[in-house]
């Protein structure tokens, strides 16, 4: 990630990390972030065992993906950062990775859907603790010019989890039980809790900008436009208490490019959350695919598609960026509005070996958006800003998309079937007469075939529908492109400038 001479030795009195320890912390954090989304993302693997067992309709299956999950995961994110901005960093992460291991467990002792409900309330409790402190942790540790690629190797730790996730949770569902899943996958996060205390030490704020203000490096570091602004003075922001949320807010949402570089990400999460929760299911419905076989294809398609493009997009941004920072919303919007179709065809084919395979292409275009993104959402940021302003991007990123997306696309697949299910020519409705999708015992043939035929149809019909959000982000981050270099040199001025007052 970072060779010695970017990063000059250590001001006399001031601690030293190698490059090979600061990748150490970076990698034991992306184990965290990896069991952080297996924890969160399980739920859509053994959805349909889940909705079978406990003859739910699909929006109930969304409401435990979505908003039982993202209600106290975003609203405790803004008080566990700011108390990241006084405090250890370190400790917080570690005490919120046994909180979520300890209630993704006890999802696996649920008899019913409101104790499950409850228990995945838990879960959001304890992983709201992670990626706030872990954003200011790694801008601690890595300079501006690596930041935007430090945080897509963080970010590798979504399709990590997914794929492990998926992988693990089909197969023991499949095998054993969907609680056997959740007790499974849940308990193995103290181990990371453990490893984190034990190796990660705790960096002084701004530790990168302030060894890197020593070397002697020419303008570039966030492209042309941004860097001639200037940087903060770490230093100088240590001394009393850190920036309110309200400045963190204007900030964040208050410039045309940054506004619209946030609005891209919450509308791509939203159509991530909204589809992923479904596209397990949609591999059960319409090809009669086993959960082992179905956890396999999507965690392959997570792992390697959503993987390459992840770690892609922070390399080539950080790369372009040099050029210009327009690129940091250039590259997720081709990526995103690219993405659309060739998730539309794949989610349109008549057998799953056709789907699968080119399922291995979108990802790689479509996840390009996440390291950029919170890459330039950091290096505009004073050093005590960060943790802060992550909790507040993740608060609105994710009561809409996490919140609603799940329980949105599952809306959608339930009128898309009551709908297909009417043209069938049967009476009823259908999420009263086919409960959990299926006919009840002793149904009739006609009824029996007709129950899980428009579950499949209406299914694809809703992930269809809400893949076409991946355009409208795709859009927004053009929008961005258009003012985002002047926008983030306005921010690192506003920094400078605040530095010496502070002094």
């Amino acid at each position: 990630m970072t060779d010695k001479a970017q990063i000059p030795p250590a001001a006399p009195g001031a601690p030293s990390f190698s490059p090979a320890y600061r990748n150490t912390v970076l990698w034991l954090l992306v184990l965290a972030y990896t069991f952080n989304f297996i924890d969160r993302t399980i739920i859509s693997t053994i959805g349909q065992a889940i909705k079978t067992d406990l003859g739910l309709t699909d929006q109930q299956l969304g409401w435990l993906g979505g908003l039982s999950f993202a209600l106290l995961y975003t609203t405790l994110g803004i008080p566990i950062a700011r108390l990241a901005e006084r405090t250890s960093r370190v400790n917080i992460i570690a005490i919120a990775i046994v909180i979520w291991s300890a209630f993704t467990a006890l999802c696996g002792t649920a008899t019913s859907y409101v104790q499950l409900l409850l228990y995945r309330v838990g879960v959001g409790v304890g992983e709201a603790g992670l990626s706030p402190p872990a954003h200011s942790l790694i801008s601690d540790y890595f300079e501006p010019k690596k930041r935007a690629t430090a945080l897509s190797i963080y970010s590798f730790g979504i399709p990590l989890g997914t794929m492990f996730g998926a992988m693990a949770g089909g197969w023991i569902a499949e095998n054993l039980s969907w609680q056997a899943a959740f007790m499974v996958v849940g308990l193995p996060g103290v181990l990371v809790a453990i490893a984190i205390k034990v190796f990660i030490k705790e960096p002084p704020r701004g530790w990168a900008d302030s060894q890197l203000a020593l070397a002697e490096e020419r303008p570039g570091d966030l492209g042309r436009e941004a860097s001639e602004a200037g940087a903060p003075n770490p230093g100088a922001e240590a001394a009393g208490p850190p920036p309110s949320i309200l400045a963190v807010s204007k900030r964040l949402f208050g410039s045309w490019g940054m506004f619209h570089l946030a609005a891209g990400i919450t509308m791509a999460s939203f159509a991530g959350y909204g589809t992923g929760n479904y596209a397990p299911a949609y591999f059960i419905r319409e090809f009669g695919l086993g959960l082992g076989m179905v956890g396999l294809l999507i965690g392959l398609v997570g792992g390697l598609s959503n993987g390459a493009g992840t770690l892609l997009g922070g390399v080539l941004t950080d790369w372009a960026g040099k050029r210009s920072a327009r690129w940091y919303a250039l590259v997720p919007a081709i990526g995103l509005i690219l993405a659309t179709p060739i998730y539309i065809y794949a989610y349109t084919r008549d057998t799953w070996q056709i789907a699968i395979a080119v399922l291995l292409i979108p990802g790689i275009l479509h996840y390009t958006y996440l390291g950029p993104t919170f890459g330039v959402v950091q290096n505009v940021m004073d050093t005590r800003m960060r943790a802060t302003a992550v909790a507040v991007l993740f608060f609105v990123l994710n009561l809409i998309a996490l919140g609603f997306g799940p329980p949105f696309t599952g809306w959608c697949i339930d009128q898309f079937a009551r709908a297909a299910f009417t043209a069938k020519g049967m009476a009823g409705d259908f999420l009263e007469v086919c409960k959990g999708g299926l006919a009840p015992a002793g149904a009739s043939p006609e009824l029996a075939a007709a129950c899980p035929a428009a579950m499949a149809e209406g299914t694809r019909a809703g992930i269809v529908s809400n893949l076409l959000i991946y355009a409208w982000a795709g859009v927004h981050y053009l929008l961005a492109a258009i003012t985002l270099p002047k926008d983030m040199a306005r921010a690192k001025a506003q920094s400078a400038q605040a530095a010496p007052a502070a002094a």
